[in-house]
This record gives C-alpha cells, structure tokens and sequence, in this order.
C-alpha cells in the first residue's frame, strides 16, 4: 500500500524541519508552523501561538548543534508520528534523548506538536 501525495509532503516536512534543529535554523523551524500552532513537550507547559514557539527556539541558538536520528516515521492523513534520538547538549554534557514525537498537520503546516519522553537522562538541575 502506497501513501498519497500530501502523506509524501507531511512526511519529507517533518524530516526537513527536524534537520533545520540540527543546524539551529530559528526562521525555517518557525514558519513550518501554522500561526495557532501549539508545542507541548511533555514536560513543560505547552507553547501556544508561533511567537511563543519562536522564542523557546530561538532559546536553543546558542546551545551547541547535536543530530536527530529518527528509527521510525509513520504518516497517517494529517498525522506523522516518530521514533527518534535527539543528542544535544545540556549542562555541557551530551545527552542521547529518546522521544515519540506526534506532529498534526494542516495546510502543510504543524498545527499540533507533542514529544513524549523520558526525562531520566537529563542531567540533574
């Protein structure tokens, strides 16, 4: 069974807005977002609107530039799901991060996005 033509665009969108974290691209990474858009990683309060989703990433310039692996991508309609490591540096370590990630779509932009995971290998604060 093949997908169709806006699961291929979900698909290669997720893909190209998790490359644009590797190399800290603030302006690509916002305007992959619908206006409304929220951002809730699980541990924090949700992030609502692209200003407030602005600031958090552009909070992340300066952090030194890790690499996202993802194992398993899976698009259904407007839904893209992930399986993924996210390393990055906190706390001047390198931190191996695993995170499902669920991302909703409309109009080829993120209306929704959660990453869930477990918070056991962030360093202690």
């Amino acid at each position: 069974m093949t997908g169709t033509a806006a699961e291929a665009a979900n698909d290669a969108m997720i893909r190209e807005f998790l490359a644009a974290w590797e190399r800290r691209d603030t302006d690509f990474i916002v305007s992959c977002f619908t206006d409304d858009a929220v951002y809730h990683n699980i541990s924090l309060e949700p992030l609502v609107g692209r200003p407030a989703i602005r600031d958090f990433v552009a909070g992340h310039e300066s952090v030194p530039p890790g690499w996202i692996e993802i194992h398993h991508q899976l698009v259904s309609a407007n839904v893209v799901m992930n399986e993924r490591v996210d390393q990055m540096t906190l706390g001047g370590r390198e931190v191996d991060m695993p995170i499902c990630g669920v991302f909703e779509i409309r109009d080829g932009r993120i209306a929704r996005w959660t990453d869930y995971y477990d918070s056991a290998p962030l360093p202690a604060p």
